[in-house]
């Protein structure tokens, strides 16, 4: 995941760099939101398997029924990121801690220095 999110940093440095004019925080908004969503359908893939993915919701805060109930659950990986407990098992404070730089700072910081 560390190298994951150097890249994704670098990609969205080079990116806001381009769109600094743009005047659409909208946008840059649901970008984000995606973003997040994708890393979370990343990290529940890197899962695995279902013992795996209640053990780490346990991890994260996630109350062991709610774990049991969304470990074991066959929906898809892009459904699960959208979720409500996987929202609070790997909030955006989460990302934040770990690097991931987001959207509308960077733009924000961009056209402040421009």
């Amino acid at each position: 995941m560390p190298e994951r999110i150097v890249k994704v940093n670098r990609f969205t440095a080079g990116w806001m760099g381009y769109f600094q004019l743009a005047d659409t925080p909208k946008v840059f908004r649901e970008l984000a939101k995606w973003l997040h969503r994708r890393m979370r359908q990343i990290r529940w893939k890197e899962w695995k398997r279902p013992k795996t993915r209640q053990h780490m919701l346990r991890k994260l805060g996630i109350n062991e029924q709610l774990a049991r109930e969304w470990g074991g659950s066959s929906k898809g990986y892009w459904r699960i990121a959208g979720s409500a407990v996987l929202s609070r098992a790997l909030p955006n404070t989460h990302w934040d801690d770990l690097g991931l730089r987001m959207l509308r700072p960077t733009w924000q910081r961009l056209r402040s220095a421009g």
